[in-house]
C-alpha cells in the first residue's frame, strides 16, 4: 500500500466534478446492501412457513424487488446480476410502481453496457419516488455526468433528509470531498439552507482529524453565510488543530470566534466568558470525582472556585498560551484560601512540547496582602506554546483545601496600564 493517501496526492489537480464522482462511486459500493434491511422482513416471515422465501413473496412486487436488490452486493457476479434483473422484471410485472425494482434493473442494465435503457429505467424510478436510495445515488452520478456539483449535493441533501441513518456513509465522504475548495463552496451553500442534517454534519466534520485546516476553512465560510457553529464543534476543531501542531491555524480560527484576543497575554482574566464548551485557548477546568470545581457568575464577571478533600491535590484550571519569548507578570486576586505554607495553591507555566517548567507563582493565604498574588515568569525562545495551570496542593486539614480566584492576568512585564 502506498504511504501517501489519495487525498494528499491529488487535491489540487482534480476538478470538482471528479471529486463528486468519487463520492458517488464510493457510496454506490458502500450501500448496495442497504435494501437487505427491508428484505429481512420477508425472510422472517418465510421462516415460519414450509415454502421457500421466493415462493412466499412471489405475489408481492415490492418484496420481489427487495429480494432483487439484495443480490447487488459489491462482489456481485454475472449470474447474480442476471437473477437480480429477472426478479426486478417480475416485480415490475406484478407492480409497475415498485421503485426498487426499477432502480435495480436500471443499475443492472447500466452494468451490462446498455446506458440508454439503464438511464431510462433509473429516470422512471426517480419519477416514481425520490426516496429510493439507489435512485438517489444514480441521481448524484447523473448530476456528476453533467458537471453539476450543486445538483449532486442537492441529491445528497435529499438522501440525508429521507434516510438520516445513511449519514454514517455519506458524512465521511462529504467531509473528505470538502477538502476541495470548489466542493466546499457548494457544500457551504447547501448547509446555509439549514437542512435538517446541518448540525449533525458540522459536529461530525469537527471531529475529523485528517484535515482540520479544511474543516476550519469550512466553518469560517459557514459563519460568513450566517450559519451558527455549535460551541462544541468550534472547540473541537481548535483543539484538533492545536494537537496536530497547526498552532497558527488554530489561533487564527480562535481569533475569528473570539474577536480582540491577544496572544501576548492570557485571556478572560475575570472569568466572564462562562463557556459551556471551552477550547484549549480558554479557561478549562480539570476535575475528577474527588474534587469540586466550577466557574461561576458574579456581579464583576466571574470567579473560579475549587474544593478538594484532605490529602488530595493536583491541577484544577489551565489555559494554553502562545506567548512570545520574554518576561511576563502574573497577578491576581483570591479569596477563601487558608492553608499551611506547604499546601498553598500555585500557578505554574510549562512548555507544552516537553512539559518543562518555566516558573511558578504561589497564591498566599487570602488574609495576607488582601488576597493579592503576583510573580514573574519567563518564556524562552525555544518554547512557542505554553500551558498556564493552577495547582491545588494536598492539605492535611480535615476540611481539605478550597478557595476562589476572582482574577488572574498574565501580561508582558513591560506592558502599560492596569492588568
Amino acid at each position: 500500500m502506498p504511504s501517501k493517501s489519495p487525498r494528499r496526492i491529488s487535491h489540487r489537480h482534480r476538478p470538482a466534478s471528479d471529486w463528486v464522482g468519487r463520492i458517488a462511486l464510493f457510496c454506490g459500493v458502500a450501500v448496495l446492501g442497504y435494501q437487505s434491511i427491508i428484505f429481512s422482513v420477508s425472510q422472517v416471515a418465510a421462516k415460519s412457513r414450509p415454502a421457500s422465501a421466493d415462493a412466499i413473496i412471489s405475489y408481492d412486487g415490492r418484496l420481489i424487488a427487495a429480494h432483487a436488490a439484495t443480490l447487488l452486493t459489491p462482489t456481485v457476479n454475472a449470474s447474480e446480476r442476471a437473477k437480480a434483473a429477472a426478479l426486478s422484471r417480475a416485480a415490475l410485472r406484478n407492480d409497475p410502481t415498485a421503485v426498487s425494482a426499477a432502480a435495480t434493473l436500471g443499475l443492472v442494465t447500466l452494468a451490462q453496457g446498455d446506458v440508454a435503457n439503464g438511464k431510462r429505467l433509473l429516470a422512471y424510478a426517480q419519477m416514481l419516488s425520490r426516496r429510493n436510495f439507489q435512485t438517489q445515488l444514480w441521481s448524484i452520478e447523473e448530476a456528476v455526468g453533467r458537471g453539476d456539483v450543486a445538483g449532486a449535493l442537492r441529491w445528497y441533501d435529499i438522501a440525508l433528509r429521507t434516510k438520516p441513518d445513511v449519514s454514517n456513509i455519506l458524512f465521511p465522504v462529504l467531509a473528505g470531498a470538502s477538502h476541495d475548495p470548489a466542493i466546499r463552496t457548494a457544500l457551504v451553500q447547501t448547509l446555509a439552507g439549514n437542512p435538517l442534517w446541518a448540525n449533525s454534519y458540522i459536529n461530525f466534520a469537527a471531529g475529523q482529524k485528517d484535515d482540520p485546516k479544511s474543516t476550519a476553512s469550512l466553518f469560517v465560510d459557514l459563519r460568513a453565510h450566517g450559519v451558527t457553529i455549535p460551541a462544541s464543534a468550534q472547540a473541537a476543531v481548535i483543539n484538533i488543530l492545536l494537537n496536530a501542531g497547526n498552532v497558527d491555524q488554530a489561533w487564527r480560527y480562535y481569533a475569528t470566534i473570539r474577536p480582540g484576543v491577544d496572544r501576548t497575554r492570557a485571556r478572560d482574566p475575570r472569568f466572564a466568558a462562562m463557556l459551556e464548551t471551552p477550547s484549549a485557548f480558554d479557561w478549562t477546568t480539570l476535575s475528577d470525582n474527588s474534587i469540586a470545581i466550577s466557574i461561576q457568575r458574579t456581579r464583576e464577571g466571574g470567579m473560579f472556585e475549587f474544593s478538594m478533600p484532605a490529602s488530595i491535590g493536583g491541577p484544577v484550571l489551565q489555559q494554553i498560551q502562545l506567548l512570545p519569548p520574554g518576561s511576563y507578570r502574573l497577578a491576581g486576586h483570591s479569596d477563601g484560601i487558608a492553608q499551611d505554607a506547604n499546601a498553598l495553591p500555585y500557578w505554574m507555566l510549562t512548555c507544552r512540547s516537553n512539559g518543562s517548567e518555566l516558573g511558578r507563582v504561589p497564591v498566599p493565604n487570602s488574609a495576607q496582602t488582601r488576597g493579592m498574588f503576583v510573580g514573574t515568569l519567563t518564556v524562552p525562545a525555544n518554547c512557542p506554546v505554553q500551558t498556564l495551570t493552577l495547582f491545588a496542593q494536598p492539605s492535611d486539614k480535615i476540611g481539605g483545601t478550597s478557595g476562589q480566584i476572582y482574577r488572574v492576568a498574565l501580561t508582558p512585564l513591560n506592558a502599560q496600564g492596569p492588568s
